[in-house]
């Protein structure tokens, strides 16, 4: 992913401050992962019908791009994280 394009696609679209939804898949055996870095999120879930996968949606109010790429930086660094 270009960070920069990213960002600047970002900053064109939205008038920051403002709510950012973020949207995430995982094994259901990480999601405790991803939730704990998602902590002052809101956050809703939803299993897979095997239960094997859970879909992860949060929305927090964000003040810049910047802070928007970092939920993505952090998240990154669970393994088999897939963002939507």
């Amino acid at each position: 992913m270009d960070l920069t394009k990213f960002k600047a696609l970002l900053d064109e679209q939205v008038t920051w401050p403002d709510y950012y939804s973020f949207k995430f898949i995982v094994k259901t055996d990480r999601k405790t992962h991803v939730t704990a870095l998602l902590e002052e999120h809101e956050i809703t879930e939803k299993h897979s019908r095997n239960g094997k996968f859970v879909s992860i949606n949060s929305k927090k109010m964000m003040q810049s791009s910047d802070e928007v790429v970092a939920v993505y930086h952090k998240l990154s660094t669970i393994e088999g994280v897939i963002t939507l």
